[in-house]
């Protein structure tokens, strides 16, 4: 029997290995000011404005301070630079196109060739196992939700009401899905014959029906042998741990290996907006309790079905990855079992990364990079998180104190 891994977050020594000095100083400073929300709110409505009317220096100053901490550079090469340090800690790297989805064929069909470029380039890279894909980057958003309201209108399993759903779309609206349905295979084709996972990210609730169901006929067609193709399940839906048991019932039924990814959620603000102004039934978790509470039952589902299922514990939870840990010891299991991999964001929480990593997990950083204007709304949402995250940000700069103590004691 394997014996169990004594893993701790407290330590910052591992934690911080692959930071200098100087990349320690900056990360407090950042974070610093990132525990401030006043100045949180205020760079978040004149950053925006900088950038589009190209005021001087303001694209210098989100180069070196947000920008460093958060992207891995402005293009595919750049962030070789990233994945190279981060190897040498047995930390791998998921490849993110960090612009958000604009509209209209012509921008689809550019999406489409960078997420193919990223392909290619992840599959000359030994650390680079997964690259993420958003379908709001090769899809029309309302059509996206015209199918989802269709879909929504039934109470069918989630394959007829898609197909039912495109069925009820004119002929002009069928052979734009088709071109979206056949630009997702073409890239899952992609990524298959070069062995690169992908990541199906998730979206705002009222799209993303159809973005699930597009998921799993590609899970159908390209993960019978192994796992390519991984969706993501924002827990903090209320709805997500029963979709996911659904989820793994058409895997048995259809003998596919199933992909999750698991996360918290990215959009809990807007969604609960857009449900009070809309008078429906909020889609999110009535509390933080319920929410941490299914991500681990959710977890903890994987695992004792990982013959079928390939999971991603994408968490900046403490006690979900160390609870991730402890259910594979107590089934015998690898900690870097084939079906399992741990992941969190590039510039958080490197306590929980470099410490798994060092237990022998496997593990990545969530890597996106792109043109600074363009990433700018991805870098306002970790600024935001970080600032409205409770105890996220303190526990960041606790983390770094303690490590820049101890390097002075230690000098």
């Amino acid at each position: 029997m394997n014996e169990p891994k004594t893993i701790s977050f407290e330590n910052t020594g591992i934690a911080f290995a692959s930071k200098s000095n100087a990349e320690l100083k900056k990360a407090h400073f950042l974070y610093n000011i990132m525990g401030k929300p006043w100045i949180v709110n205020l760079a978040l409505k004149i950053t925006p404005w900088a950038i589009r009317w190209h005021i001087p220096f303001t694209k210098l100053a989100i180069r070196q301070t947000i920008f460093k901490q958060f992207v891995g550079g402005e293009t595919l090469e750049q962030t070789a630079k990233v994945a190279d340090k981060l190897e040498k800690f047995n930390v791998q790297v998921i490849l993110d196109y960090g612009v958000e989805g604009k509209e209209g064929e012509a921008n689809f069909e550019h999406a489409k060739d960078e997420f193919s470029k990223v392909i290619d380039y992840a599959a000359t890279q030994p650390n680079i196992p997964f690259m993420s894909i958003k379908v709001t980057g090769f899809a029309r958003f309302s059509l996206l939700e015209k199918l989802d309201a269709t879909m929504h209108a039934s109470e069918d399993t989630l394959m007829k009401r898609y197909l039912n759903a495109v069925e009820s779309l004119s002929d002009g609206e069928k052979e734009e899905w088709h071109k979206v349905r056949l630009r997702m295979q073409q890239l899952c084709e992609q990524a298959d014959k070069k062995n690169i996972g992908v990541l199906i990210d998730a979206e705002e609730t009222w799209i993303q029906d159809p973005v699930d169901a597009l998921t799993i006929l590609m899970m159908d067609i390209f993960n019978r042998e192994k796992p390519v193709i991984y969706n993501t399940l924002q827990l903090y839906r209320h709805d997500r741990l029963s979709f996911l048991k659904d989820s793994f019932a058409a895997a048995e039924e259809r003998n596919f290996v199933l992909g999750a990814k698991l996360v918290r959620g990215a959009y809990m603000e807007k969604e609960r907006n857009r449900a009070a102004e809309m008078n429906y039934k909020s889609p999110i978790q009535p509390d933080k309790e319920s929410c941490d509470k299914d991500y681990n039952l959710a977890v903890e589902f994987c695992i004792e079905n990982i013959d079928r299922i390939a999971v991603i514990v994408a968490s900046h939870n403490e006690y979900s990855n160390l609870y991730t840990t402890r259910l594979l010891d107590k089934k015998n299991l690898p900690h870097n079992h084939k079906h399992v991999h741990f992941s969190q964001l590039y510039g958080m929480s490197d306590n929980i990364t470099f410490n798994l990593a060092k237990s022998g997990c496997s593990i990545s950083k969530y890597l996106p990079f792109g043109p600074i204007k363009d990433v700018i709304p991805y870098l306002m949402r970790r600024a935001q998180e970080n600032s409205s995250v409770a105890g996220q940000t303190g526990r960041e700069l606790a983390l770094i104190r303690k490590e820049m103590q101890r390097r002075k004691d230690n000098a």
